[in-house]
């Protein structure tokens, strides 16, 4: 079965997909269960989120620094398949209007215990450290989100 997808896919490296825009959930998940359709796992957790209409913004905008972010993402899939599990990751580059999805996880799990810990450590880590840089975008301008960043060691204005 292949699966269509209406929206614009920038880069695959295993489980890690970026997409130009607001993400297609439902689509991205399909996807998702249809590839793990055969693995015989007992449990699937996704996380999904939303941009919130707050401080009067018209959408959040994301630029990813993708070599990072995939050395990141792919430590995650080594520590995942540790305990038997596979994590998949879905993120947007680019403007998200409010009440679209910029982010999407899972944690495909033998178990539930292992799956609803993997999803809980992964989205927290994903916030923390991740190589991704978020803009408020007010009357068409992006905006530094410099309040509600993360400082990582060595990336310029985001250093500790």
């Amino acid at each position: 079965m292949e699966i269509e997808f209406p929206f614009y896919l920038l880069c695959v490296v295993d489980s890690l997909e970026l997409y130009q825009g607001p993400l297609e959930v439902e689509g991205i998940f399909s996807k998702w269960l249809h590839e793990e359709s055969e693995s015989n796992y007992g449990a699937y957790i996704p996380f999904v989120g939303t941009i919130r209409a707050e401080d009067e913004i018209e959408a959040l905008s994301f630029d990813i620094y993708e070599p990072v972010l995939e050395k990141w993402f792919n430590d995650w899939v080594e520590r995942a398949s540790k305990r038997g599990a596979k994590v998949k990751m879905a993120h947007a580059i680019g403007d998200v209007p409010i009440h679209t999805s910029s982010y999407i996880s899972a944690v495909f799990s033998p178990k539930r215990r292992i799956a609803l810990e993997l999803i809980d450590e992964f989205v927290e880590d994903f916030k923390a450290n991740a190589p991704i840089w978020k803009y408020d975008v007010k009357g068409g301008k992006r905006i530094y989100a410099a309040d509600r960043s993360t400082p990582m060691d060595g990336f310029g204005l985001l250093s500790k």
